[in-house]
């Protein structure tokens, strides 16, 4: 199995982990430990469950914490909403494209490794 870093997967969530940081450290200072702080740890979940089940003895393992990712990512995507019907952030469009490649890549990378034989 590849090293989890060179998985293209794993790159593309990493910035999306810096585009949330960057964006919910302009939220309302009452929200860093509500909205923002939830954003950011769906956000750190993408990448560091790709990079654990890398590090996985199985397929299997991988394909589980893949699976993780993909929740997170779903996760973080309704929270990106919220904030945007809360006022908090103005235009969520790029990151929702993002959030919509992300996802992608990771349904691919589960498919590739659920229809080896």
């Amino acid at each position: 199995m590849k090293d989890h870093k060179d998985l293209d997967v794993w790159k593309e969530s990493i910035e999306v982990v810096t585009r949330i940081y960057s964006l919910t450290s302009s939220f309302p200072k009452e929200e860093m430990y509500g909205l923002a702080n939830q954003m950011r740890r769906a956000a750190v979940s993408i990448p560091s469950n790709i990079a654990e089940g890398a590090a996985r003895q199985t397929e299997k393992e991988f394909v589980h914490f893949l699976h993780v990712s993909l929740g997170s990512a779903a996760e973080l995507e309704t929270q990106l909403i919220i904030a945007e019907k809360l006022n908090f952030v103005q235009e969520i469009s790029s990151l929702l494209e993002m959030m919509v490649v992300l996802q992608k890549m990771l349904h691919g990378l589960i498919r590739h490794y659920c229809h080896k034989t």
